[in-house]
C-alpha cells in the first residue's frame, strides 16, 4: 500500500532513506547561510567602526600605545643672547654676578642673568630658585624653523633633569628646558628645522580623565577646539583705566575697564553647560566675539599666590552688544569688600565660553589687567 506525502508516493514501511538524506542536507544549508550572514555582519561592523574612528582621528595621529620617551634629539645650541651659541654661565655663591645682571640697577644676582636690551630670543639663566634651575625663555620661544613634532604619551612621568654638556642648554644644568630633561628641549638660537620635539597631544584620545561636557566639573579633558584666532592688529586688549586706591569695608566703588578689538556679544552661562563648550569665533571684520569679566577678592597675603578654592567677594561678566576696533570704556559698580586688608581686582576678556582670547603671537600680553586696593575701617 502506498501513501501520498509531500515528497510523492511512498511505500509503507519504516525505511525512508530519501527523506533522511534530504533533511540533513537542508539543515546543513541553513547553518551555512547563518554562518555567512554572521561573517558579513562582523565585517560590516568592523568596517563602520574603522570609518568612524578615521573620521574622528586627525591625519597622522598615532592611535596605538605610545611608549614613554627616553631621549629626544637636541636642537641647535641655545644661548642667552640672540645669535649666540654659548651657554650662559650658572651663577654660584663664589662667582661674581654676570655683567648683564650687574649692569642692571636693582637686579638680583641670585635670579641669574638679565636679558639684553636688544634680545628677542634665546634662553636666559634664571638662577637656582626653590631648589630648581630656572630658565627664562626670552620672547616665549621666538625661534624660526620647522621642527618635527613627535607625539608622546602624556601619562608618562616627567623625565628627570639632566646636566647640559657642550653648550646644549643655556641654563647650565637643565638641558635647555627648565628641568624636564631632553624630552621637551626646545632650540632657542638659530633654526629649529630638522630637530625633533615632543608634544603631549592635541586632543583627549590619550587622556585618562572623563570628557568635559560644558559644566563646571573637574578634573576633565576638554575636547572643544580652540577655534578662530584674530590677526595681531586685531587681538583683544584690556586695561583697567580707573580704580580707587583706598576704600572702606562695605563701601561700593567703581572700576573703569577699557577694551579694544572685543565685540561683547557672546556669553554662554557656565552653570547652564556653556563653560568651555563653544569654540572661539570672529566677526566678519576679524574681531573676537565674547565678553569680559571683573572680579575682586581679599588677599590673605601679598607674599604668595592666593588659594584658588576661595571664591571672590565680587564677580560679574559683562555683555553689552558693543565693542569694536576702537577702544571704549565700561564702568563696573563693585560691591563693597567684606573685610579690611588688600583687595585684588582684576578684569579679563573672554570668548563665548569664558576662555581668555587667543593671540597670534606667543609674546603678547593677554587681555588682562589687575589692581590692588587697600580696604580700611
Amino acid at each position: 500500500m502506498q501513501r501520498r506525502s509531500f515528497y510523492g508516493d511512498e511505500p509503507d514501511g519504516p525505511a525512508r532513506p530519501a527523506e533522511d538524506d534530504e533533511r540533513p542536507a537542508k539543515a546543513r544549508g541553513k547553518r551555512a547561510v547563518t554562518v555567512i550572514a554572521a561573517v558579513i555582519a562582523f565585517v560590516a561592523g568592523l568596517t563602520v567602526t574603522q570609518i568612524s574612528q578615521a573620521a574622528t582621528r586627525r591625519p597622522g595621529q598615532n592611535t596605538g600605545p605610545r611608549a614613554c620617551p627616553t631621549a629626544t634629539a637636541k636642537g641647535p645650541a641655545t644661548g642667552a643672547a640672540g645669535g649666540s651659541s654659548k651657554a650662559t654661565p650658572k651663577p654660584s655663591a663664589t662667582s661674581k654676578p654676570p655683567a648683564s645682571a650687574a649692569a642692571a640697577e636693582g637686579a638680583d644676582p641670585a635670579a641669574g642673568n638679565v636679558p639684553k636690551a636688544d634680545q628677542t630670543a634665546g634662553d636666559v639663566n634664571g638662577g637656582t630658585q626653590n631648589g630648581h634651575q630656572v630658565t627664562n625663555h626670552v620672547g616665549d620661544g621666538q625661534v624660526q624653523g620647522r621642527p618635527r613634532w613627535r607625539r608622546v604619551n602624556p601619562n608618562c612621568p616627567t623625565p628627570a633633569a639632566t646636566t647640559a654638556t657642550g653648550g646644549t642648554g643655556a641654563t647650565g644644568g637643565t638641558g635647555g628646558n627648565g628641568g624636564t630633561g631632553g624630552a621637551t628641549a626646545n632650540p632657542t638660537v638659530g633654526s629649529s628645522t630638522g630637530t625633533t620635539l615632543d608634544t603631549l597631544g592635541n586632543d583627549c584620545s590619550d587622556s585618562r580623565l572623563q570628557p568635559h561636557i560644558g559644566f563646571q566639573d573637574a578634573p576633565r579633558c576638554v575636547s572643544t577646539a580652540f577655534g578662530e584666532v584674530s590677526s595681531q592688529d586685531k587681538n583683544p586688549t584690556l586695561l583697567i583705566t580707573g580704580a580707587p586706591q583706598r576704600v572702606r569695608v562695605g563701601q561700593a566703588f567703581t572700576l573703569q575697564v577699557s577694551t579694544r578689538n572685543l565685540v561683547r556679544d557672546r556669553f554662554l552661562g557656565a552653570a547652564a553647560g556653556g563653560y568651555y563648550l563653544e569654540s572661539a569665533f570672529l566677526t566678519a571684520d576679524g574681531l573676537t566675539r565674547g565678553h569680559f569679566h571683573t572680579a575682586c577678592r581679599m588677599l590673605a597675603t601679598t607674599r604668595s599666590a592666593p588659594d584658588p578654592t576661595v571664591a571672590p567677594a565680587f564677580f560679574v561678566a559683562t555683555e553689552d552688544k558693543a565693542g569694536s576696533s576702537q577702544p571704549d570704556v565700561v564702568t563696573i559698580n563693585v560691591t563693597g569688600m567684606p573685610t579690611t586688608g588688600t583687595a585684588q581686582c582684576a578684569s579679563w576678556a573672554g570668548d563665548g565660553s569664558h576662555r581668555i582670547p587667543m593671540m597670534q603671537k606667543a609674546n603678547e600680553i593677554p587681555a588682562f589687567d589687575s589692581v590692588r586696593i587697600t580696604v580700611t575701617n
